[in-house]
């Protein structure tokens, strides 16, 4: 069964802001906005750093996530990250 991740990452600019996503293959993808492919807000906030992760068992599921920690403020997306929680 296909797993659907959502993250988050500290981007490496001076206010140290957060991006949110969510993919299919994980990894592959941490690299690639590492390497600058990730997107436009991420190439120009190197380095990024993962910082949070949750899996789900449908893509739908992973962009209701998404969509949910987007609208967060900067200080619940800090309680998410440091909550641990996934």
């Amino acid at each position: 069964m296909k797993k659907f991740f959502v993250y988050i990452l500290e981007c490496g600019d001076r206010n140290r802001t957060y991006y949110t996503g969510q993919t299919s293959r994980l990894s592959e993808r941490i690299l690639e906005h590492m390497a600058g492919n990730g997107g436009a807000y991420t190439r120009g906030r190197l380095p990024v750093r993962l910082c949070h992760a949750e899996q789900y068992d449908s893509r739908g599921d992973a962009m209701r996530r998404e969509r949910q920690i987007k609208r967060m403020t900067r200080k619940q997306k800090e309680e998410l990250i440091n909550s641990g929680s996934t």
